[in-house]
């Protein structure tokens, strides 16, 4: 029988913040289970993130000011994408808890979208990670309007 420990380093040494995914070692143990597996808590936080971008009703993720300086962020060349603005999570032993800030297109039921992201995010990271998600919790920050424009977005008449 094949046992998975998982730890989470702390306490001052180099590899605090990941999750450690560990099996049995020796000749008699199955191959996929010997040696270690280290999981980043960014790793976790880019999986959730992702998940939630692609639930149907999710405009953005980031509360207002995180988003205005991503935008500006994904202007400038290099700068990329932030798949993890507005996305916190914290990873203990065999568990994860994931908090986002989300932003929800105008006319869709927040409940529905906000129990859609949920299994999104609990199916992504426990499919991909093995952690188990206790919790995901959402704070809807803002409703986008269809005409609204995006923060840090140019003024159309001043450019031509």
């Amino acid at each position: 029988m094949t046992e998975n420990i998982t730890s989470v380093g702390g306490g001052g040494r180099s590899d605090a913040g990941v999750s450690a995914l560990k099996g049995r070692t020796g000749a008699g143990a199955p191959a996929e289970t010997r040696g270690r597996t280290t999981i980043a808590d960014g790793v976790v936080a880019k999986i959730a993130g992702m998940a939630a971008r692609e639930t149907s009703g999710i405009h953005n993720l980031g509360a207002g000011l995180s988003r205005t300086f991503g935008a500006m962020r994904e202007r400038v060349p290099g700068g990329g994408a932030a798949v993890t603005r507005g996305v916190k999570v914290e990873v203990g032993e065999r568990q994860a808890a994931v908090d986002l800030d989300v932003v929800v297109d105008y006319g869709v039921s927040i409940v529905d979208v906000a129990g859609d992201v949920r299994t999104n995010v609990i199916g992504a990271v426990e499919r991909m990670t093995g952690l188990e998600v206790v919790e995901v919790n959402i704070a809807v920050d803002d409703v986008h309007l269809p005409d609204e424009r995006e923060e840090a977005e140019p003024d159309e008449s001043r450019v031509r």
